[in-house]
């Protein structure tokens, strides 16, 4: 029996000679040197590197070879693929720092350089919403009174039927002017607006007063030092207090939506006599005082609890009364020909209720994301 025969013709495959190896490699290595960007050195990878390249072909011709060639053949396709993952390597990194380079340059701005892009502005919602509610009014053949923010005492407390001793008189409740002997504060209510009218007008009188108040509350989710009223103020013969109630019926169902109306319930105002504190229906349940589950969590059956009146069915919405006869003699009205009445809201609190708002603090912290998204017209 013979042994195995070492003596043999080797095969030699073109692809795998090595003047072809080294042409190959060096046809990669100079396309690598050549590739511009990015770009070209991925398609310089694809041609040379990739499973189509022609070492990649020429490595799985290395079966073909006799057992004895098919090491020196390996080796030799092997380091040439070496060679080019090594050269595409570096030649990656350069190109990357490169590439970085000239972003930083093309995507430089000077910020310097006057532009003409500027942000597309809003009217703040409290605007907005004052002049919503003027607007209400005066489709009903109402005047807009204003008065200055910085207001006598007399008209701010005296005149309404505020004596000396009242509580909001205090320096816990109310902004004085220094010195205090001008008797001078930032008013407490719009309510000297309407003192001023009747000074300064003859009845009938029929004006609506938005603005700006002052109080020494805490700044908090709730409250604020500085806010927003309405006043109403209505001074004619023959008022009663049904007149006031279908004039806050018609407020409330312009305001928050068809078939809103209010409720009284009696209170103890200075400036009024009857008093009576003014609620309105809640417009999500619509008194109910539940809403379907499914309007909050969409998966779920059944009621839950209306959030936005917490199950009463009513919101407190502001107060209201026949004006007391006091303050028409100290404004010049005759209380046996006048009657009238007047009513207050926070401008504000409507706000919250209109947007389902749970904090008030956005509303003065200048944020003008928050203006973008309320303080639109329609």
């Amino acid at each position: 029996m013979s042994g195995p025969n070492s003596d043999y013709d080797p095969v030699e495959v073109t692809p795998l000679q090595a003047e072809e190896v080294e042409a190959a490699r060096d046809a990669a290595l100079a396309a690598i040197a050549a590739a511009a960007d990015l770009e070209a050195l991925k398609q310089v990878r694809l041609e040379h590197a990739g499973d189509r390249s022609p070492l990649a072909l020429a490595n799985r011709e290395i079966g073909a070879l006799p057992p004895q060639a098919r090491k020196e053949a390996g080796q030799r396709v092997g380091q040439a693929r070496g060679a080019i993952n090594q050269a595409l390597g570096k030649r990656q990194v350069v190109l990357e720092a490169e590439h970085e380079e000239q972003m930083l340059v093309v995507e430089t701005v000077d910020v310097t350089l006057p532009t003409d892009r500027r942000r597309p502005g809003s009217r703040h919602p409290l605007t907005l919403q004052s002049e919503l509610i003027a607007d209400l009014f005066v489709a009903m053949g109402w005047e807009v009174a204003e008065g200055p923010v910085v207001e006598a005492e007399w008209l701010n407390f005296d005149a309404l039927n505020l004596g000396p001793d009242h509580p909001a008189r205090t320096m816990q409740d109310t902004f004085w002017t220094e010195p205090a002997d001008h008797h001078v504060v930032l008013r407490t209510q719009t309510s000297p607006v309407q003192a001023r009218t009747m000074l300064t007008r003859e009845p009938p009188i029929y004006v609506v007063c938005p603005g700006r108040v002052f109080r020494t509350d805490e700044y908090d989710a709730t409250h604020s030092p500085m806010f927003h009223q309405v006043e109403g103020l209505v001074v004619d013969k023959g008022i009663t207090m049904a007149h006031l109630k279908g004039t806050l019926d018609h407020f409330a169902g312009q305001l928050f939506g068809d078939g809103i109306t209010t409720r009284f319930r009696p209170s103890y105002f200075p400036f009024t006599e009857p008093s009576a504190e003014v609620d309105v229906l809640c417009f999500v349940c619509r008194g109910e005082g539940m809403v379907p589950a499914s309007s909050v969590f969409p998966l779920h059956d059944g009621d839950i609890l209306c959030r936005t009146c917490r199950g009463e069915g009513w919101i407190e919405w502001g107060g209201c009364g026949v004006v007391n006869p006091r303050v028409l003699v100290a404004c010049g009205v005759d209380p046996d020909v006048y009657s009238g009445f007047a009513f207050g809201m926070g401008i504000d609190r409507s706000f919250m209720f209109r947007h389902g708002l749970e904090d008030l603090r956005p509303l003065f912290e200048g944020d003008v994301r928050f203006s973008a998204a309320f303080g639109t017209e329609i």
